[in-house]
């Protein structure tokens, strides 16, 4: 495919940024599903947070544009070879990985309304409705403003101009591969489906992953791609559960259990690779030391935030304290990765722990540099819940800089779960 072409018509009609209701992160589905058998009835808000305020996007995107794209988002509705791929396909070794009373809710979802309302240079953009409804808009509702702000950058450049921006940038992704190809034992997947460039380019990143790795690239996050491509989908759950848990919590003994609640009802679903910890909700070390013993038997752990050296190490001397043997253990790395970061931890961590990354943004959206005023450089953009049942939610992570919440939450979840001092860490995806 020729994307830059297919770019510079983007100018003459219509082409949907998101074009499927699976055009979304496994993870996002899974999660569903549990929401949806474990708490119906619980209303959850989301909303757009730009962490960048220097770009405005409000100033970057006609409010137009972006409603148009949203209300085609609500037009979708799952299709019967949709519907047949997560109903019949193997997930993680399990087959019929989605169960017919979901499925059957599925193929008659249709998106909730969305709140758009534009505050200075910035958009404010809410979702609100039980939370197996509303939840599914995080990931379109970042796809469409990631890829609105590169039209809005793109538009601007000649058809040669655009054919020399996408080369230079297939060369910087080609590079990256071939930097990785000589770790021995590597295994990688594609985890950048929410801070994307574009549709069409995360659809070129995998398939020069596959090209270039061979068996060490295990799949992607999108769910439409790894259908398309016959690649498997990849992912587990996310930070999402443990904040509305935490916020449905009554009182502070509750709000402590909260996070442990939340692997009670997924082991109660899952097993194998998809029992995989994501500690760093309320920090990492306090979760380590807190947790039950049955939580040392899970396959792995994810390292999202914070020093993934230092959070990778807790999780060993956490294992080895439980008598649990590290080495048959998964530690998968998934912040801000490229390949120096990713180079350095696999040589770490190979042969200590079973080692796997989810390479995100620094794949499907690093055109830094490669535009004037390095306008297409990535930037933090979540779609996170920010209430459930009108109560608050709150994120601390090992990285106060990546904090939500009320100032008063904050403060109460630090103490409610031992946080003490942290090392801040820059934001750049």
């Amino acid at each position: 495919m020729d994307i830059a072409t297919r770019v510079y018509n983007h100018r003459w009609k219509l082409d949907p940024i998101v074009r499927s209701l699976i055009d979304t992160d496994f993870y996002k589905l899974l999660m569903c599903q549990s929401v949806f058998t474990n708490r119906p009835d619980t209303r959850v808000t989301f909303s757009l947070i730009n962490r960048a305020k220097d770009v405005p996007l409000a100033k970057l995107i006609d409010e137009g544009e972006l409603r148009a794209q949203l209300d085609h988002i609500r037009t979708l509705r799952l299709s019967r070879g949709e519907s047949t791929f997560l109903r019949g396909n193997t997930f993680y070794g399990k087959r019929q990985m989605f169960r017919p009373d979901f499925m059957e809710w599925f193929e008659n979802f249709q998106l909730p309304p969305y709140h758009l309302e534009r505050v200075g240079d910035q958009y404010e953009l809410t979702f609100e409705g039980s939370w197996a409804e509303a939840m599914l808009w995080e990931i379109p509702a970042l796809a469409v403003l990631m890829e609105l702000r590169s039209r809005a950058v793109l538009g601007q450049m000649k058809r040669f101009e655009l054919q020399v921006l996408y080369a230079r940038a297939m060369t910087r992704v080609w590079e990256k591969i071939e930097g990785l190809q000589g770790l021995e034992g590597l295994r990688i997947a594609d985890f950048g489906t929410r801070r994307r460039h574009s549709f069409l380019w995360q659809d070129w990143c995998v398939q020069a992953m596959m090209e270039g790795l061979g068996e060490r690239f295990i799949g992607t996050s999108n769910c439409l791609i790894a259908m398309r491509r016959e690649v498997e989908a990849i992912g587990t759950n996310a930070h999402e559960l443990p904040m509305v848990y935490a916020a449905l919590a009554p009182d502070d003994a509750a709000l402590a259990q909260a996070p442990y609640r939340v692997l009670a009802d997924w082991q109660a679903e899952h097993s194998g690779n998809l029992r995989i910890i994501l500690p760093d909700t309320y920090g990492t070390q306090g979760f380590l030391d807190r947790a039950p013993d049955w939580l040392a038997e899970w396959t792995g752990i994810r390292i999202d935030s914070g020093a993934p050296e230092a959070g990778a190490e807790a999780a060993i001397r956490w294992w080895q304290a439980h008598g649990q043997d590290p080495r048959e253990k998964l530690v998968i790395f998934s912040d801000g990765l490229d390949v120096d970061r990713i180079t350095a931890l696999h040589r770490q961590f190979a042969g200590r722990v079973k080692v796997s990354f989810g390479w995100g943004t620094l794949l499907t959206n690093d055109f830094r540099g490669l535009a004037e005023g390095d306008g297409l450089a990535p930037f933090s953009l979540v779609c996170k819940a920010i209430s459930a049942d009108g109560k608050p939610t709150v994120k601390l992570s090992d990285n106060p800089n990546k904090a939500m919440g009320p100032a008063a939450e904050i403060e109460r979840y630090k103490r409610v779960f031992g946080v003490g001092t942290q090392q801040a860490q820059a934001v750049t995806v």
